[in-house]
């Protein structure tokens, strides 16, 4: 008998057509006699419905790249659209911060100018904030960890935390699909 091996909603690779999709309906075929679909398929918006060979799940470490997040780090950029001495007030006048994420100062995190100039200090929180994020997940992964160790032994308070946790882990690992067409416009 066949049992299903992709979930609805879950991203595959459609092999037999180079890309990526994401199930939409899982079709049982079911025969006479039998108690249990003899075959499944899959209907991922391509026009046809695919067998389970013919689709590949997508690999978590996909989604993750071999960056652990030790590159990432404050670097200051010069202000262009202002002068040192119109913005004595910034913290670090004549620059501004950006978040790289990369070995060569490429990707990351910029401010516009006009946003950084209303409230440098929110900008700077925040450029911190995301330079820091991968350490602060590194210890909510421990956290995890010990939690789920000696799931009996753990505080309540500490189970909590966990849950909560694993939510915002989940949520990190999510593939954004496209939103529908032919729906409301922004």
């Amino acid at each position: 008998m066949a049992k299903t091996v992709f979930q609805k909603n879950q991203r595959v690779w459609v092999e037999s057509v180079g890309c990526w999709a994401t199930v939409d309906k899982i079709v049982p075929i079911w025969a006479k006699g039998f108690d249990e679909p003899v075959r499944v398929t899959y209907d991922v918006g391509l026009g046809r419905e695919f067998q389970a060979n013919e689709l590949k799940a997508e690999d978590k470490t996909d989604l993750q790249t071999a960056d652990d997040g030790a590159n990432w780090r404050i670097l200051r950029a010069r202000n262009k659209w202002q002068q040192e001495s119109d913005c004595a007030h910034h913290p670090y006048p004549g620059t501004y911060p950006v978040v790289v994420t990369d070995i060569q100062d490429w990707g990351g995190w910029r401010t516009p100018g006009a946003e950084y100039d209303r409230d440098p200090h929110k900008m700077e929180y925040q450029a911190r904030l995301i330079a820091s994020a991968p350490r602060l997940q590194a210890i909510a992964r421990e956290v995890l960890a010990l939690v789920a160790d000696s799931p009996e032994d753990a505080p309540p308070a500490l189970s909590a935390l966990a849950q909560k946790i694993n939510v915002i882990e989940r949520y990190l690992q999510e593939a954004p699909t496209a939103a529908p067409s032919g729906g409301a416009q922004d």
